[in-house]
């Protein structure tokens, strides 16, 4: 390690992993000693678990996280797997006794990495980062009440994930979209210990408003009220002078609706208030207006 630290005009390809605290800015000053602590004892606690020696890998402090390379002699499916099934569940027992549970965006990529004495550069580096740091992983931890998201770059996700192994399935990842300060990329995201998330479209960080019924932001009750409301305006426009079938002669409709089989003219007038004098009804012929 020694001989590979002192080489930094070489790029060796390395799997980087960053770690974020979930709203670490309000933790207060006292606190983030604290929270640092948590972080570094399940980090730490994983390795060891998971049979990686701590001074096999590179460790670097960012505040209210950690950034992470593993030389590739250490098989990237170990740490895909039973390393991050160990932080999970390490993470789970600390917050066991927090009125306020830790949360943490893990990203992993792996790409090449340059070393020098202050630590480790290289755009694998950037994009992993910035991968932990996403909308989409934030808006997911904060959704699904998640103590743990784990993203991982498209390479990432095709050359290993994709195949499977020991703690790894491919089939609870799902894949998005991200607009980077780079550019646009694919990811892929997963909640340890849950099925694939529902990613769908993700808030912006400066939330506008929507376009339309198919920009309401993901999940929330304000979406599914809006959801609710459009649905029961189709419903009582398409109701209007049409036949509600009733397959099963019980007369009972599913959520209570009210039923109607119009033949000829049909208007339903109910708790509405008139500012003028109005008709209802129509006028054929001779025929007196009906009031």
């Amino acid at each position: 390690m020694e001989h590979d630290a002192l080489d930094a005009g070489e790029a060796r390809y390395e799997l980087v992993i960053s770690v974020d605290a979930r709203r670490s800015g309000q933790y207060s000053d006292a606190e983030k000693p604290r929270m640092r602590e948590r972080i570094y004892r399940v980090l730490e606690t994983a390795f060891a678990q998971a049979g990686v020696g701590r001074d096999a890998v590179h460790m670097e402090d960012r505040g209210d996280g950690v950034l992470v390379s593993v030389p590739g002699r250490i098989a990237v499916t170990r740490l895909l797997g039973l390393w991050m099934v160990e932080v999970h569940e390490n993470l789970r027992e600390e917050n066991r006794s927090l009125l306020v549970p830790l949360g943490l965006r893990v990203a992993m990529h792996v790409g090449p990495v340059r070393h020098d004495s202050r630590g480790i550069s290289g755009r694998a580096v950037d994009l992993t980062c910035r991968l932990a740091d996403s909308a989409v992983a934030r808006q997911l931890l904060d959704r699904e009440r998640a103590d743990l998201v784990l993203a991982v770059s498209d390479s990432l996700y095709l050359d290993v994930v994709s195949a499977g192994g020991k703690f790894i399935e491919p089939a609870r990842f799902s894949p998005a979209r991200l607009a980077l300060k780079e550019g646009e990329v694919s990811a892929w995201f997963h909640l340890p210990g849950r099925p694939a998330p529902g990613i769908g479209p993700i808030a912006p960080e400066e939330p506008s408003a929507p376009a339309g019924p198919a920009a309401a932001p993901v999940g929330g009750p304000e979406a599914a009220l809006a959801a609710m409301d459009a649905a029961l305006a189709a419903r009582a426009a398409a109701a209007a002078g049409r036949r509600v079938d009733d397959s099963d002669g019980d007369g009972d409709d599913e959520g209570g609706a009210d039923r109607y089989q119009a033949q000829g003219d049909l208007s339903v007038h109910r708790n509405n208030v008139y500012q003028q004098p109005v008709h209802i009804g129509r006028v054929t012929g001779d025929s007196h207006r009906k009031d």
